[in-house]
């Protein structure tokens, strides 16, 4: 039954999830939303830590930041979000997060069409609660799932962003500073994630920045954010020749930018393989305890993706903590090496 066909809709609220990588799977939603409803106002309720990507979507015409551990911690906080909600006048909600004080939100917001999976005691909130996909589906495919049960087509399943020309001209000055040229070969290197065991062992990502800096066929990028810095530094304590340290140094739409500009990226399961697979880079992916048919990218960026059966990991097991971590460690620097060929020969 095609619902969307029967029911104008003028504002579309989407109630997005909180992490990085997560949130650029989502971008698919809105781009299909935007195809159904051309001329709605299409906005987006999400925790402050993601608006920077999701200024970045194109077809999200607003962000309501929902600050769950701080603004709007408190109950009275909660009300004062619900009562801005209720201004909006939202004809629809569509839910990709499976929080229940989210679908409460929305209810008491009295937004009339609130669709959302029926998990965890939500279904009594929500106008129509659909049954959530077997749980080895792509995120990707999991929250466009949300709307194509309320009948919108989906026709493009990829994940897309744009990157600032303001942010690509803040690059070019930055890299202009370490003499890369426009037509050099430049890898970007990320050796963070989110959680410990998804990161590649910092051992190796030293061995293989060693290798690539002796044959010097390319120029070496390695990125993070400030908390990197303590990995970063024990990464390339041991090198001779040291490859350029943007650690901590750029904002997210300048990283976006420095991917964009970058020929490969290498990195575990993680937001910046994600961005680089939207913008369109080529990307070697390194995976362990998620897996690339749940997590893997979903952009037009073409992806080399590197994953080891070694048993206990066939399901993504998401474990914070592991004994050997043996699925990561499996990962040797040789394969990377190999992937990389493939890439610059391809």
């Amino acid at each position: 039954m095609n619902q969307s066909s029967k029911v104008k809709m003028d504002k579309i609220l989407v109630v997005n999830v909180n992490w990085l990588g997560d949130v650029i799977f989502s971008s698919a939603v809105f781009k299909a939303l935007k195809e159904a409803y051309p001329t709605a106002k299409i906005s987006c309720l999400a925790v402050p830590r993601v608006k920077e990507v999701l200024e970045c979507i194109p077809d999200i015409d607003e962000i309501i930041i929902y600050d769950e551990d701080g603004q709007h911690k408190n109950p009275l906080a909660k009300l004062a979000l619900i009562g801005e909600l209720r201004r909006h006048k939202f004809d629809s909600a569509f839910l990709l997060h499976r929080s229940l004080t989210r679908a409460l939100l929305v209810f008491l917001a009295g937004i009339p069409i609130r669709v959302g999976s029926d998990t965890k005691g939500r279904g009594r909130f929500l106008t129509q609660p659909i049954k959530p996909l077997e749980k080895n589906v792509h995120r990707c495919d999991e929250y466009l799932h949300v709307i194509e049960s309320y009948g919108i087509n989906v026709r493009d399943r990829k994940t897309h962003l744009t990157v600032l020309e303001s942010a690509q001209q803040e690059v070019k000055n930055i890299l202009k500073k370490y003499s890369i040229g426009s037509d050099e070969f430049l890898i970007v290197i990320h050796p963070s994630g989110n959680w410990d065991l998804k990161r590649w062992p910092k051992e190796n990502f030293t061995k293989l920045i060693d290798h690539l800096m002796t044959a010097k066929s390319s120029r070496i990028v390695v990125t993070g954010s400030s908390a990197d810095m303590i990995l970063v530094k024990e990464m390339i304590e041991p090198l001779n020749q040291k490859p350029i340290i943007l650690t901590g140094q750029t904002d997210l739409k300048q990283l976006m930018a420095l991917i964009k500009r970058a020929n490969l990226l290498i990195s575990a399961d993680s937001g910046p393989l994600h961005l680089a697979s939207s913008i369109g880079t080529r990307t070697i992916g390194l995976f362990g305890p998620t897996r690339p048919e749940i997590t893997g990218p979903r952009g037009e960026g073409k992806s080399f993706l590197i994953a080891k059966d070694v048993g206990c990991n066939r399901e993504a097991c998401y474990h914070l903590q592991c004994p050997d971590n043996i699925c990561m460690q499996s990962i040797t620097v040789m394969d990377v090496i190999d992937g990389i060929r493939q890439v610059q020969n391809s």
